[in-house]
């Protein structure tokens, strides 16, 4: 009874939580500008980086996938592998004098092969 009890909390919980919020919005670059808040940014790496993200901090530029806004990214963390200029990525912080300064730790690359359709055999 008491397991019963404790898992319809925390179903309740869980429903809550994902209809009420507590999700970070999703944004592109030209989306950002009044947004105070801690957002996750979602754009294709532009120019070339500089830095290392650990013993300097890493910036590049994040611009819309299909435009041309764009915004200065300053970030401190590992790098992904896949991390280059034309990757899409994903990263969450916030807006600070028309610069995004990253959260440490949420650079993430997208890998364009897994969301390619599979090629087909037909020949």
């Amino acid at each position: 009874m008491i397991a019963l009890s404790i898992a319809g909390v925390l179903a309740i919980f869980l429903l809550y939580t994902s209809i009420a919020g507590g999700g970070t919005p999703t944004l592109k670059p030209s989306q950002l500008a009044g947004h105070n808040d801690r957002v996750s940014l979602v754009g294709m790496v532009t120019g070339k980086p500089s830095g290392d993200g650990h013993n300097t901090a890493l910036r590049f530029h994040l611009r819309d996938r299909d435009g041309t806004a764009a915004v200065p990214v300053v970030y401190r963390g590992s790098v992904p592998d896949l991390f280059k200029p034309g990757r899409e990525v994903v990263v969450q912080g916030k807006l600070v004098n028309r610069m995004f300064v990253a959260a440490p730790g949420t650079l993430v690359t997208k890998c364009p092969s897994k969301y390619a359709p599979a090629k087909s055999s037909n020949t």
